[in-house]
């Protein structure tokens, strides 16, 4: 009987021991421990929002194709006096330096999207290092500044994608407000459709050259600044130290 009784302990206390151990693996890096634990490759996640009681978010611009509004954003941006991240590509920064020039001018942060845009999760290690450091140089030789952000085309990465940014000190960007501004939504849509998902710790998706993002982007300002919230650039909303990223991709000081 004293047998039965120890071995009822000894079982019960091995399983609160993993039980403890998944929950703790969970809380550091949204389950990737957990997977390490039952012998899988732990699945990374990039920043999707932050978790803040400030309301704060932070509005951000892929920039890719076209220049023809980007101007004209960067004079409403400057009206509000509001931050923003502009996520350029290579091919972008090389053919418009002078609109790098003036982003960087006006204080936006400017991080990268890439040298080609092209879909990560198709990409061999080697080459997904070459299409940030390429673009990232182009961007330091317009602005002389570091570039510690990057967004990835399509919104696809992968566990590889997310070591080598992190390898070159690049902190991996999502969004959690995606204003599907490229799908011809008018200035009022996108700006209601933005207002019914922000939060404190948004990360807004725009593109600089869609088609209604100037009609949009002064409705979704006047609404957001309304509301309480301060617009700033990413830099500004992430954490740069002691925090993890849960499975939901949420950045949580620890």
């Amino acid at each position: 009987m004293k047998f039965v009784v120890i071995k009822k302990k000894f079982f019960w206390l091995c399983i609160v021991t993993i039980v403890s151990i998944i929950m703790l693996s969970i809380n550091f890096q949204g389950g990737a421990s957990a997977s390490v634990f039952f012998g899988q490759a732990p699945r990374l996640v990039p920043i999707y929002s932050v978790d803040t009681n400030e309301k704060k978010v932070a509005l951000t611009f892929d920039t890719a194709w076209g220049a023809d509004k980007t101007l004209k954003i960067l004079e409403i941006l400057k009206e509000y006096n509001v931050g923003a991240t502009f996520f350029m590509v290579g091919f972008w920064v090389e053919e418009y330096p002078e609109m790098v020039k003036a982003i960087n001018d006006q204080g936006i942060e400017i991080g990268t999207h890439s040298n080609t845009h092209p879909d990560f999760t198709t990409l061999a290690e080697s080459q997904m290092k070459l299409e940030l450091t390429t673009s990232i140089d182009l961007i330091k030789n317009i602005t002389g500044k570091e570039v510690n952000l990057f967004r990835a085309p399509y919104g696809a990465y992968n566990n590889t994608m997310i070591n080598v940014a992190s390898d070159l000190n690049l902190k991996t960007i999502q969004w959690d407000v995606d204003t599907l501004d490229w799908q011809g939504l008018s200035g009022v849509e996108i700006c209601e459709r933005v207002m019914s998902k922000v939060k404190n710790g948004s990360i807004i998706l725009n593109h600089n050259n869609s088609d209604h993002v100037l009609e949009a982007l002064p409705l979704m300002l006047e609404r957001l600044l309304n509301a309480g919230y301060e617009v700033v650039s990413v830099g500004e909303l992430i954490y740069e130290s002691d925090y993890y990223i849960d499975n939901l991709g949420i950045q949580r000081k620890n």
